[in-house]
């Protein structure tokens, strides 16, 4: 079955950067555009970046454009997204999801704070 593994979150001072990872199996990972998704407390789920099959396109939210920067590799079935620059109100729970899959991994927790 589809299965999306996201890691590399964990508690950050402002300024400083991350890198995420998605581990997506159960399905051709290589014929599928993949996003990575945010949620805040309190507030609804956000589109933070995008990236096609091929990896030739990228899209950013405005918000951290920039900033982030995401990335692929169809040989691995990973997906990744660097964050740098943190803001607090980057602060949430960040997911990866093909936006033609109707699953969703367990998200990793990032924290930007001092």
């Amino acid at each position: 079955q589809v299965q999306l593994v996201e890691s590399g979150g964990g508690l950050v001072q402002p300024g400083g950067s991350l890198r995420l990872s998605c581990a997506a199996s159960g399905f051709t990972f290589s014929s599928y555009d993949m996003n990575w998704y945010r949620q805040a407390p309190g507030k609804e789920r956000e589109l933070v970046a995008g990236i096609s099959w091929k990896g030739l396109s990228t899209n950013y939210a405005d918000s951290v454009k920039g900033r982030f920067t995401i990335s692929r590799d169809n040989a691995k079935n990973m997906v990744w997204l660097q964050m740098n620059s943190l803001k607090p109100e980057d602060t949430a729970v960040y997911y990866c999801k093909a936006p033609r899959l109707a699953f969703w991994g367990q998200g990793t927790q990032v924290t930007v704070s001092s």
